[in-house]
């Protein structure tokens, strides 16, 4: 599914797409010079098992929204957690704060997983 939405105030366009395990290895490959991979689960989660080159952002920490909206806006993102319901309320933070292109895993980690994709821990 994609969807390009036009942010408040106007001209500016939002891509988000979810996207199956391959399709975000894909663009993780392609573009590998320009793609942040962002893990929202928690710190235990992430230390436990995470796909390589991950930055970690706890959806639960209390400031969560303040820490995405740190990040660079300008360059795409692939979006995961563990079962894919904390990225896809991620991928609403990141359209509100005008994240320019947005990729989230369905699925999440476990999807990730069961489609034989790297993980590092």
């Amino acid at each position: 599914m994609s969807a390009a939405l036009s942010a408040c105030g106007g001209s500016s366009t939002v891509a988000v797409e979810l996207v199956e395990p391959a399709r975000a290895a894909d663009v993780l490959e392609d573009r590998a010079d320009e793609v942040v991979l962002l893990d929202v689960r928690t710190p235990e989660e992430f230390n436990e098992v995470r796909v390589p080159g991950s930055i970690n952002v706890d959806y639960y920490a209390p400031d969560f929204s303040a820490q995405l909206d740190q990040l660079a806006k300008d360059v795409p993102y692939v979006v995961y957690c563990r079962s894919g319901n904390r990225s896809s309320r991620t991928m609403d933070i990141m359209t509100d704060l005008g994240f320019s292109e947005v990729f989230d895993v369905a699925g999440g980690i476990i999807a990730w997983n069961e489609a034989g994709l790297p993980l590092e821990n």
